[in-house]
């Protein structure tokens, strides 16, 4: 799969709709109130080319998965958890940027409610149901991804929600994403959070 050169200074939203982060004026009000945070920043480039990832047209049209806000929002969360879960594999080493990732990852997703229509009083519970959604997913590649036929009942329940478009679309995602994994345990923690997903 070809890959989009992702770009750090946009924020990502769902809708498919891109929004700069600098002169975002709530944006600039909190980090005068509160100082800009730059250890999240840092990380920036490792999730816009997350997201760039999931972006890639083969996803929706090899893999048949649903070019929809939740088959958007399942492969961003599904190569994140496999981002997740290398970071995990570091221990200690990585416990903060992978706390750090997961804070912006929750910012886009609150942006991406807000954008759909979300009222302010639904949108932390909205945040709680994709944060869950991710931590499902962490943990279902996390006992799967050793084994093919568990990774493809994985990727069938949690990309394509139990309704994939047939047999090989399922078998197209998994691969890929197994792939992936292999691709991101090849590649050193310092180039992975300077957003190299291999």
């Amino acid at each position: 799969m070809r890959r989009a050169t992702p770009d750090p200074n946009i924020r990502i939203t769902l809708t498919g709709a891109s929004r700069p982060l600098a002169g975002d004026p709530a944006l600039t009000f909190l980090q005068r109130l509160f100082g800009a945070p730059s250890d999240r920043l840092a990380l920036r480039p490792l999730y816009a080319a997350i997201v760039a990832e999931a972006r890639d047209p083969a996803w929706y049209r090899e893999g048949g998965v649903p070019d929809t806000v939740e088959g958007r929002f399942d492969m961003v969360s599904a190569l994140l958890a496999l981002v997740l879960l290398r970071l995990e594999a570091e221990g200690d080493k990585a416990r903060r940027e992978s706390v750090l990732l997961t804070e912006l990852f929750v910012d886009d997703m609150d942006a991406s409610l807000r954008e759909l229509g979300t009222g302010d009083l639904m949108v932390g519970k909205g945040i709680g149901k994709l944060m869950g959604a991710l931590a499902g997913r962490m943990a279902s590649f996390r006992d799967s991804l050793a084994d093919a036929a568990a990774f493809e009942a994985s990727v069938r329940r949690n990309v394509f929600r139990d309704a994939p478009s047939s047999d090989d679309a399922v078998r197209f995602v998994a691969d890929a994403l197994r792939r992936r994994h292999a691709a991101l345990s090849a590649v050193p923690l310092e180039r992975l959070l300077a957003g190299d997903i291999g």
